[in-house]
């Protein structure tokens, strides 16, 4: 039997991909296992699936001043050593790196011990975490043709993002019970990101007496993010993060406004949404997500509203023309050539593990 490390954490979007791989890394025999943070989310999001899960330190190499860049890298230092003794343990044929300050440790552990490392980004431009993890991969999977020219020539592959199978298997039925919604009313859904996002979040519920006439609205609004005054507010049903039923709500959804995380976005295009991106400012993030916005508008695959530019009145504007213009941005998701991800990827997988 062969054995595989999955890594990535410190967002929803670091760990998804891995879990759209393991159905069929299970299919095809692997004893997989998992490196995460000690109580990272990334810890719940795969404990539903059985496998052997081992916790390191983690800190993060922030660009901006905080207290915690005094504690970090001792931290950091403590998930190199755990790595080390992690890989050498499991002696893993293969890894594989979804992204987070998690994995660098992993990834520099398995390629010291000539383990094929295999790192995956997402966004088009690659994050410091990656950055570093780069020397240490036989692979750099990407999501967007234009990373490539970013990459090292020899190790850059296009596989695009992995997309979870269950997410085409949602039902809407049990949507509605969940949200105890009418069946006819078009619904409109809020993915402010797994650790929700307070813009997004005030924007729509300052707009909710003006689109309750015509939307029902689930709202995903992130961990410690509810509002507890509008619990009981019909046809507006809101939940910190959703795991089980996100394939049911999303079958349900009519349209998206959504952060612009790659993972996120590809899901969407995948799912033929019609969706509102909303992505990260430069004050809070290295521009990412305004990238692979701007590339998905450029393909016609979405509307995008900047977030310096976000009000109420912007916000009613952009949902109203969504909503007139959602068979135009379907046709074009369905007209575009995505990847078969997962089989491209395990292919890579089996042709490069010891």
């Amino acid at each position: 039997m062969k054995r595989i490390v999955l890594t990535g954490g410190g967002t929803a979007g670091h760990v998804t991909p891995n879990i759209a791989l393991i159905p069929k890394l299970k299919e095809l025999g692997y004893d997989i296992h998992y490196i995460g943070s000690y109580e990272g989310i990334e810890k719940e999001l795969v404990k539903p699936f059985g496998l052997p899960y081992h916790g390191i330190s983690s800190g993060k190499l922030r660009r901006y001043f905080s207290l915690q860049n005094f504690t970090d890298p001792f931290r950091v230092l403590k998930g190199f050593v755990e790595a080390r003794r992690l890989i050498k343990a499991l002696n893993p044929d293969i890894i594989f790196s979804k992204g987070g300050f998690v994995t660098v440790p992993v990834a520099v552990a398995g390629g010291a011990r000539r383990v094929p490392v295999i790192v995956h980004e997402s966004d088009m431009t690659p994050g410091l975490a990656n950055k570093l993890a780069f020397p240490s991969a036989r692979k750099i999977c990407c999501n967007f043709p234009e990373t490539l020219k970013l990459l090292p020539a020899s190790k850059g592959i296009l596989t695009g993002s992995p997309v979870r199978a269950e997410l085409f298997e949602g039902n809407k039925n049990v949507a509605l019970q969940l949200c105890n919604f009418e069946p006819h009313k078009p619904v409109l859904l809020i993915l402010g990101g797994s650790l929700g996002s307070v813009a997004i979040n005030g924007a729509i519920r300052e707009l909710l007496p003006e689109i309750l006439d015509t939307y029902q609205i689930i709202h995903l609004c992130g961990r410690n993010k509810l509002d507890p005054s509008l619990v009981n507010l019909k046809g507006y049903a809101q939940f910190e993060y959703l795991q089980e039923e996100y394939k049911d709500v999303i079958a349900l959804a009519d349209l998206v406004i959504s952060r612009a995380g790659a993972n996120a976005i590809c899901e969407l295009l995948a799912l033929h949404k019609p969706n509102l991106l909303i992505p990260l400012s430069l004050k809070a993030s290295r521009g990412d997500q305004i990238l692979n916005a701007k590339s998905f508008e450029k393909q016609g695959f979405s509307m995008v509203l900047e977030e310096e530019r976000l009000t109420k009145e912007s916000l009613l504007e952009a949902i109203e023309s969504l909503h007139s213009n959602q068979s135009h941005y379907i046709k074009n998701m369905r007209e575009s050539n995505q990847q078969d991800s997962i089989n491209i990827i395990l292919d890579l997988i089996q042709l490069l593990q010891k």
